[in-house]
């Protein structure tokens, strides 16, 4: 009876990671990223009201807020990633996203506290939201702090995990 019970488990545990293999879309071989690397941020103040304006009026789709600064090199590969043709396509499907500048900690970071993100060194910071607004990963916000050491497609299935749709 106990292994029965434990192939049933396995079979159960492997066809639901098959089916999620099935819903992902890869990135495929000769999708790069591009150099230079991208320079996202613009060093413009953004208020309260204009970041719950961005995420009321995202309309179908999901708002994605990154905040970084063009100094950091994380932040870079990250944007460089949501360029790549296949993760693009996705990203404009499904999320509006806005990048806010946090310069060299000096600029936008009450935002942050909004959102109820901790100020604490380390971008980029993103963060997603359900249909309602409500922020669906703050748990992972600091996840690509270290982008660099990640693979696009580790990037690309994180977006693709929170997609709602």
């Amino acid at each position: 009876m106990k292994k029965f019970l434990l192939l049933f488990l396995l079979v159960l545990m492997n066809s639901s990671y098959s089916e999620e293999l099935n819903h992902t879309i890869f990135i495929s071989d000769n999708e790069t990223l591009e150099l230079p690397l991208p320079l996202p941020y613009k060093r413009i103040e953004v208020t309260e009201e204009e970041l719950k304006a961005f995420i009321a009026n995202t309309k179908k789709k999901q708002a994605v807020i990154i905040f970084g600064a063009n100094w950091c090199p994380d932040c870079r590969i990250l944007a460089g990633t949501l360029k790549l043709p296949s993760v693009e396509k996705f990203m404009q499907r499904n999320y509006s996203i806005l990048h806010i500048d946090l310069g060299k900690y000096d600029i936008n970071m009450a935002l942050l506290e909004i959102l109820g993100i901790p100020k604490q060194e380390g971008v980029p910071r993103v963060v997603i939201f359900d249909n309602k607004g409500k922020p669906i990963n703050l748990d992972t916000n600091d996840r690509w702090r270290t982008a660099r050491d990640s693979k696009q497609q580790e990037i690309f299935n994180y977006f693709q995990k929170y997609a709602l749709n």
